[in-house]
């Protein structure tokens, strides 16, 4: 996971992985999902996070399927993981630039 931009596809891991879990879901449109099969197919660490967040998802339904979920949990669970996301990306920024303080 990078955060840069891949150097086939054009496309920046931080993007692909925002729309990792929609993409998941089955809920991207179709012009978008040909852009992260595209990156996912030439981007190894984007690749390997999309099989981790597949695994957890499918273990998630396996042991809670059963369990009726509030409505609004995805979106505080989708909430709080791009922002946990963002913050990651900021502190891989600020210890890639030189001079900088973490």
């Amino acid at each position: 996971m990078s955060g840069g931009h891949d150097k086939h596809s054009g496309t920046p891991c931080s993007e692909v992985l925002n729309k990792l879990y929609t993409y998941i879901d089955g809920e991207l449109e179709e012009p978008n999902c040909e852009q992260i099969r595209q990156h996912l197919d030439e981007c190894g660490p984007c690749l390997e996070e999309h099989g981790l967040e597949e695994a957890v998802k499918k273990l998630v339904a396996k042991h809670c399927g059963c369990d009726p979920v509030p409505m609004d949990l995805r979106d505080k669970v989708l909430g709080r993981l791009s922002q946990a996301r963002t913050e990651q990306l900021a502190r891989e920024a600020r210890a890639e630039t030189p001079g900088t303080r973490a």
